[in-house]
């Protein structure tokens, strides 16, 4: 029996590269024992299709509580799913009381106590999200009643947050308060430094190119400067606002540890071109640490084994030695 808490792992979508990725992800250099909520058939099948072998033990839900996992093996707890015994399929809404079932599972052991550890496979926001929460972030952050949570693309050279998360662009200006930059940069500043132990320097986007506007209200003078003015005097580091078509340049982005964005591509697409694979994407605000990996279900790659593993090992070696 380990006394290190565990790292829960709700598989989502089963129709995915991610049980891939896992196979790949040498698990057994990963001090913390791994708790995997998935279809053991799916699991089953898709390992032999991959041509994998990884050692697993089901465990019951008493066994959970009881704490009897280990760090040798998988620790599977099986969520039924009709696959009609075919390793992958088309993504479709046919997943998605599985995938309810898994998340829903997921958030009970944690709030048992077991762990506070939380990886989310993909899913599909189609499908399953269904045009009721922007992403997994609003959709986790609902299920636990988290009012303020802020989503955080990290590498440990560099990472992004946006402001508004996957939210279409002529929505953004509308939504840009002086009262939601405050409340995601003082969680962001919060997670750096109670669970990073850094005091986060951090720079802060314009919403407008340049950070200037032919319209009479330019949202850079009006509610992004007076944000940096309160936060500086809370003793946060922030610089901004600052033209996003700029900060991302080498000589500018090594000022910062975190550069805060207005909207999803603002900030996302720079770091995805600079880092590709290696970052991962936490959710910052929840009773928990929960990550996902920086990339989708990818259907066009199920099955074809070449996947790259890198953003889920970057997500178990942040949580086997950050919490």
């Amino acid at each position: 029996m380990s006394v290190t808490k565990p790292i829960l792992i709700a598989a989502a979508e089963p129709n995915s590269i991610f049980l891939e990725l896992l196979f790949k992800a040498q698990i057994t250099k990963i001090k913390s024992p791994i708790i995997l909520i998935v279809s053991q058939k799916i699991f089953e099948l898709q390992m032999k299709k991959m041509k994998y072998f990884i050692k697993y033990k089901i465990l019951r839900f008493d066994d959970i509580l009881k704490k009897n996992f280990d760090n040798k093996q998988i620790n599977i707890i099986n969520i039924d799913y009709d696959n009609n015994n075919k390793a992958f399929q088309k993504i479709n809404n046919k997943s998605n009381i599985y995938i309810q079932k898994s998340i829903d599972l997921a958030i009970k052991i944690i709030n048992y106590g077991i762990t506070n550890k939380f990886i989310n496979g993909p899913i599909s926001k189609k499908y399953f999200l269904n045009k009721k929460y922007l992403g997994i972030t609003e959709y986790l952050a609902q299920k636990t009643n988290s009012k303020n949570v802020a989503m955080l693309i990290y590498n440990n050279t560099l990472s992004v947050s946006p402001i508004t998360t996957h939210l279409p662009i002529k929505f953004v200006s509308k939504l840009i308060t002086k009262k939601l930059i405050i409340n995601k940069i003082t969680i962001l500043k919060n997670f750096y430094e109670n669970v990073l132990k850094i005091k986060p320097i951090i720079g802060l986007t314009g919403i407008n190119p340049h950070c200037e506007t032919i319209d009479n209200f330019n949202e850079d003078e009006k509610i992004i400067k007076p944000c940096i003015r309160i936060l500086k005097k809370k003793g946060i580091k922030i610089t901004g606002p600052l033209p996003a078509d700029t900060i991302f340049l080498k000589n500018n982005r090594k000022k910062f540890n975190l550069i805060v964005g207005m909207y999803h591509d603002q900030v996302l697409a720079p770091m995805k071109t600079l880092f590709e694979y290696d970052a991962i994407n936490l959710t910052v605000g929840l009773p928990f640490i929960r990550i996902s990996p920086d990339h989708g279900p990818n259907e066009k790659m199920m099955g074809k084994n070449l996947s790259d593993p890198k953003s889920l090992i970057n997500a178990l070696i942040f949580l086997d030695k950050n919490v």
